[in-house]
């Protein structure tokens, strides 16, 4: 496991560890070796993951989620960082379970946008895709930017 650490909540990089963790949490299945990842760790507890999958050059698939209260500037810049600066994708896209609103509620807040719907695309509901264009993106810039 690879980790970040400082006096703040700790980072760590490891899908096989915050995979299972995320799909728990946001639903869905983990497949091992399919995506990368990062976590954040408090008092020894993960308390929030992104994974990153099916990168084709121009966007990656993510997953989120959170526990307490996690959603730090630093935490928060770092998985917008990795896909539009490393990665270097022009969008982010979210899938969502049409009755998971919790999490709907948490990617309308970061800026997400509802830009398809999946109709009886799971057991019992759809599938809702958001979306994100790296220039809508807040995290890169201002008070969340890493490199300023």
């Amino acid at each position: 496991m690879s980790i970040i650490s400082s006096s703040r909540p700790t980072l760590f990089f490891d899908a096989e560890v915050i995979g299972p963790w995320v799909f728990e949490r946001a639903g869905g299945t983990w497949l091992p070796g399919r995506a990368t990842a990062i976590g954040q760790m408090k008092d020894g507890q993960i308390n929030a993951g992104v994974l990153y999958e099916d990168w084709n050059g121009a966007n990656v698939v993510c997953h989120i989620a959170g526990e307490g209260l996690w959603a730090n500037r630093r935490f928060l810049a770092t998985i917008f960082d990795y896909p539009f600066n490393q990665l270097k994708v022009r969008r982010i896209t979210v899938p969502i379970n049409s009755t998971n609103t919790k999490s709907i509620n948490l990617v309308n807040r970061m800026g997400f946008k509802l830009e398809s719907t999946l109709a009886q695309a799971t057991p019992d509901g759809d599938i809702l895709l958001f979306r994100m264009f790296r220039d809508e993106c807040k995290y890169l810039r201002g008070k969340y930017a890493l490199y300023n």
